[in-house]
C-alpha cells in the first residue's frame, strides 16, 4: 500500500501565489495493472510558467510540473526497477504511469552529473533555450543577443549556448550579484537593470549599433525599451513574461508598431513542447555534452537551489533566483 502526497491548487491566484492558494493532500494509490510503473519523485520542477499554466487547472486539482523520479516497482519491461525517469507527474511524491510519456535518461548519463539537470540545463529549461535561440532567433556567429531575467534558469542557458556559437552576449539581472555571475559565465556585458540610471542608455552603451537577436524572459516596458534597439531584420523569441504574470491591472501598451513594421522585425512566442522526436533528442545530446565539456570552465550550469517544499513556491514567479529551483520530495 502505497500513500502519495500531493500539492493541490486549492484556489486559482489574484495576484501574487500565497500558501492558501495550495493544500497538501494524500491519497492511497491502487496496485499497478500490468504494463504500469509505479515511481518516486527524486526532484520536482518550480518554473515560473506555472504561474500562467494553473489557469488551466480547476480548483482541486493536483499542480503540473515535472520530476526526476525512480522505478520504484514495475509490471512494464521497459522501464525495470531503479530506472531514473524525468516524468510529468506534478507535485507529488508518487505516480503510477503506463510508461507512454515517460523518458529515460540519456544512456551517455556519468553518474558524477547530477540527476536534477535532467529537469534544467539538461532538460525543459536547457532545451526552452536552445530551440529560442536557435530556432526562433537563428542566432549566428558574430551577431549580439539581448536577453532579459539572464541569471535564471533559461537565460543564463541562452547567454551561454549564445557564447558557444561566438555571439556577442548582453545580459539584464535583477542584483549585483546576479551580474557577478552572469560575467562568471562569460556574457560580454551584464548589468543591475534596477540600478542602472537609464535602461535605454545602458543598452546603447552596450551595443551601440542594436542587437540582432532579443530572447525575451520578462515583457512588459523591459521589452518596450529593448525592441526600438533592435537591428533591421532583427529577430525576437518571446518566451516569458515574468513582468506581467502577476499582474491585477491593466498591461502597458506593447512596442511602437512602427519600429516593427520599418526595421522588419520577427518576433514569434514559442512553447518548448513544440520539438519532439529526433530534433528533441539532439538537443539534449548537444545540452549534455557542453555541460560535459564545460564543467570546471569559466562557463558551467546555473546553480541549483534546493527548496523545501514549498516554502518557495510563492516566489516561484519572481526573479529572486538565480538558476532553476528544484525540489526534493516532501
Amino acid at each position: 500500500m502505497v500513500h502519495a502526497k500531493s500539492w493541490i491548487l486549492k484556489k486559482h491566484f489574484e495576484g501574487s501565489p500565497t500558501h492558501g492558494n495550495f493544500e497538501l493532500k494524500t491519497v492511497e494509490l491502487p496496485p499497478l495493472n500490468n504494463g504500469e510503473v509505479l515511481l518516486e519523485a527524486l526532484f520536482l520542477t518550480v518554473d515560473p510558467y506555472m504561474r500562467v499554466a494553473a489557469k488551466r487547472l480547476k480548483e482541486g486539482d493536483m499542480m503540473m510540473g515535472q520530476q526526476v523520479a525512480r522505478v520504484v516497482e514495475s509490471k512494464n519491461s521497459a522501464f525495470p526497477t531503479g530506472t531514473l525517469v524525468v516524468a510529468s507527474s506534478g507535485w507529488t511524491t508518487h505516480s503510477i504511469s503506463d510508461g507512454k510519456d515517460l523518458e529515460k535518461l540519456p544512456a551517455e548519463w556519468p553518474d558524477t552529473l547530477p540527476v536534477s539537470l535532467a529537469l534544467g540545463i539538461v532538460g525543459m529549461t536547457g532545451l526552452t533555450a536552445y530551440f529560442g535561440l536557435l530556432d526562433i532567433c537563428g542566432a549566428k556567429g558574430g551577431e549580439t543577443v539581448m536577453v532579459n531575467a539572464a541569471a535564471g534558469a533559461v537565460g543564463s542557458a541562452v547567454g551561454q549556448i549564445a557564447k558557444l556559437k561566438g555571439c556577442k552576449v548582453v545580459g539584464a539581472a535583477g542584483s549585483d550579484e546576479k551580474v557577478a555571475y552572469l560575467k562568471k559565465i562569460g556574457f560580454d556585458v551584464a548589468f543591475n537593470y534596477k540600478t542602472v540610471e537609464s535602461l535605454e542608455e545602458t543598452l546603447k552603451k552596450a551595443s551601440p549599433d542594436g542587437y540582432d537577436c532579443y530572447f525575451d524572459n520578462v515583457g512588459g516596458e523591459f521589452s518596450n525599451i529593448v525592441i526600438p534597439q533592435m537591428k533591421k531584420f532583427g529577430r525576437i523569441a518571446m518566451c516569458g513574461a515574468i513582468a506581467v504574470y502577476n499582474a491585477t491591472r491593466p498591461l502597458p501598451p506593447g512596442p511602437p508598431p512602427e519600429t516593427v513594421i520599418y526595421q522588419q522585425l520577427r518576433m514569434e512566442g514559442f512553447l518548448v513542447t513544440r520539438w519532439q522526436g529526433d530534433v528533441r533528442q539532439k538537443a539534449l545530446k548537444d545540452l549534455l555534452k557542453w555541460v560535459l565539456e564545460v564543467r570546471g570552465s569559466r562557463a558551467a550550469p546555473p546553480p541549483v537551489h534546493w527548496i523545501p517544499f514549498p516554502s518557495d513556491t510563492i516566489g516561484f514567479v519572481s526573479t529572486a533566483n538565480t538558476g532553476p529551483s528544484h525540489c526534493p520530495p516532501f
